[in-house]
């Protein structure tokens, strides 16, 4: 194999997979650090389950190489690889009980009984799946299904898992809970965790970086913060979460004040922008908005505007409100429920005004 100085534990290099004449991965490179647990994330159809097949091993790259530990294994067959993948489906054995289908890959490498039997109680304790070891997969729920197809993918000690779309079969409560446990056990074991998946929020909340990919190419990779609250694009902007985006013409600038002129807002304040640019967007997220019931009777301060408040949708510990400017914009508030007394004062109808910090928008040129 072709071995390669670097110091990340997995590298990914100018990776190709194609079908056809369609092109799943296009000119891809990617950093993964040993121990990180490192999320694919990304709309139906941008290749995010095919290079994780081509780090499985299932799928060869048409071009590329993939460094693990330095070692090239493009072309390494998949029982060969260091690494193990959970599917979505979790491909369990039904006649199978637990413990058997915990230990099916360890028998398969010949590991002598007792420690086939001893590494099999690790992982039911590492799982949570004491008493239920004799169970078969129907007898099973759902949450515990997919904790034996993850203790099944451990029991090997692979360097590297790869998890497709793990939780997708759960309910949102489920879900939740099964992510907090996913996080929990990796961090147990300071493994390396590649997870894909298109629900943002699963990604922001188990990864410590996040990868969005689209039509083949990787557009941002950054923390979950730094993707939230500074994309580097309209588009990863629109993606990721809700925000409000705004066009307009960068009309002035100095070394701590930028003003954005736009048509629905009139001038947008903020602190920075991109250098050179000058047709941009705005983009706000609705939480950085502030709402009061204060209707401007002079001259409006840093970004606050007049507004009328068309309506109120209350989610419990937020409620989401639409509010219409003078000028017919649209923009989306989400306001955080703290006591009964706030989440009753604001009715569809109201007068109020909106304002948003110089520092909390986010200008964007493409």
């Amino acid at each position: 194999m072709n071995v390669v100085r670097a110091d990340p534990m997995l590298r990914i290099v100018s990776v190709i997979k194609r079908f056809g004449g369609f092109t799943a991965v296009d000119s891809l490179s990617l950093d993964i650090a040993k121990g990180e647990f490192f999320a694919l994330l990304g709309p139906s159809g941008c290749g995010k389950t095919t290079l994780l097949r081509m780090l499985a091993g299932f799928e060869t790259p048409d071009a590329g190489e993939i460094y693990l530990n330095s070692e090239n294994i493009a072309q390494v067959p998949p029982h060969l690889r260091p690494v193990n993948m959970m599917f979505q489906n979790y491909a369990l054995f039904p006649h199978l009980t637990v413990a058997a289908n915990i230990a099916f890959g360890l028998k398969r490498m010949d590991m002598p009984k007792t420690d086939i039997d001893s590494r099999v109680k690790e992982m039911i304790s590492l799982v949570r799946l004491e008493g239920l070891e004799a169970r078969k997969p129907d007898q099973l729920s759902g949450g515990q299904r997919q904790r034996v197809a993850l203790a099944r993918s451990l029991a090997r000690r692979p360097q590297m898992l790869l998890l497709d779309e793990p939780l997708a079969a759960l309910d949102k409560k489920l879900r939740e809970i099964t992510q907090d446990e996913l996080k929990e056990v990796q961090r147990r074991l300071g493994m390396t965790f590649i997870i894909v998946t298109h629900d943002q929020s699963e990604a922001m909340t188990v990864a410590d970086r996040i990868g969005v990919m689209d039509k083949g190419q990787l557009v941002q990779v950054a923390t979950p913060r730094q993707l939230y609250e500074a994309p580097n694009s309209r588009w990863i902007a629109g993606f990721v979460g809700d925000i409000n985006l705004i066009e307009g013409k960068i009309t002035s600038r100095d070394m701590n004040r930028v003003v954005v002129t736009t048509s629905s807002l009139g001038d947008v304040i903020t602190t920075h922008a991109p250098a050179g640019a000058k047709d941009v967007c705005v983009a706000i997220r609705p939480e950085k908005i502030r709402l009061s019931h204060s209707i401007l009777t002079k001259p409006a301060t840093d970004n606050t505007f007049d507004a009328e408040l068309i309506d109120v949708r209350f989610l419990g510990g937020v409620s989401i409100c639409k509010v219409k400017l003078t000028s017919g914009e649209m923009l989306r508030v989400a306001m955080t429920n703290a006591t009964r007394a706030s989440a009753e004062s604001f009715t569809a109808g109201q007068r109020i005004s909106v304002s948003f910090a110089t520092e909390d928008i986010v200008v964007l040129d493409r």
